[in-house]
């Protein structure tokens, strides 16, 4: 945890959103899209950096090694995630200080690839944040969601996200943010400049330069896609900025992704003998 900028290092992969403390059978673990982001740009070379808002519940250790800039918050993001005979319920029990892009230390402003990945509505949706990456990414699934007062979550699938869209590099969504709505998904394809929308063990697809292309995933028993989505996404983002091909990048992030679902929570991150497999993969 790094209170004083002024301790802080370079780095080329900064994301910004809570990281959340999850109530599962066996106590609170880690996640949040910045720990899965962050674990996954290591894996890939990159130098993470987080910026967020915590209060310590557990320790940070699977991040060693990881800079931390957190804002002070009584209390950090909790979601439970209640299984049912009718589908995942979920609860958000406390909601983390929001984050305000004008607390972002100076000398992370400028890092080669900013992921904006909130969790909980905790980062404003506006053009004006002073950031200036080479290239942005949004994975917008903090931003549509809702609760009620009791903390039960449902779906919010209409924020105007167009400020951030018309600065935004690429943005990755799962079929579960917009509830398969493919209305909105096709609304959104014609407003990003690159839009990337996962199916889970389906794979994904890919809207760019008006063209749709569907990349299927390995067939890989599942033990648990926690995290595959924003593993994926930050595959994504790296692959896109490296080679400047949507195509290629979707093709990477889908295989990197679907191994992740072997293993459970953030021992997901890939291997490197899977990122090399997947660089190495000829379509």
């Amino acid at each position: 945890m790094h209170p004083d900028p002024t301790t802080l290092e370079p780095v080329d992969y900064l994301v910004l959103g809570h990281l959340s403390c999850d109530i599962t059978p066996s106590g609170l673990k880690l996640g949040g899209t910045v720990s899965y982001a962050s674990l996954t740009a290591r894996a890939l070379g990159y130098r993470p950096g987080i910026v967020t808002a915590w209060a310590g519940e557990i320790p940070l250790d699977p991040l060693e090694g990881i800079q931390v800039f957190s804002i002070p918050t009584s209390r950090s993001t909790t979601f439970e995630n209640i299984y049912t005979s009718s589908g995942r319920k979920q609860v958000i029990h406390h909601q983390a200080s929001p984050i305000n892009y004008g607390l972002v230390p100076e000398l992370w402003k400028h890092s080669s690839i900013i992921h904006l990945g909130p969790i909980a509505q905790e980062l404003e949706i506006t053009s004006e944040t002073g950031l200036s990456p080479s290239f942005l990414g949004l994975t917008p699934q903090g931003w549509m969601r809702t609760w009620d007062e009791a903390g039960n979550v449902t779906h919010h699938c209409c924020p105007d996200l167009m400020p951030l869209i018309s600065v935004a590099g690429a943005m990755v969504i799962s079929i579960e943010d917009v509830e398969g709505d493919e209305e909105k998904i096709e609304m959104l394809a014609m407003e990003c400049k690159v839009l990337a929308v996962t199916e889970g063990f389906a794979g994904a697809r890919l809207y760019w330069n008006q063209d749709m292309r569907r990349f299927n995933a390995p067939e890989i028993e599942e033990v648990d896609a926690t995290g595959a989505g924003d593993i994926f996404a930050t595959a994504f983002f790296i692959r896109l900025l490296t080679t400047r091909d949507p195509w290629e990048a979707a093709r990477f992030a889908t295989l990197i992704a679907s191994h992740s679902v072997k293993r459970v929570g953030l021992d997901g991150i890939p291997t490197s003998e899977e990122i090399n497999a997947a660089l190495m993969e000829v379509v």
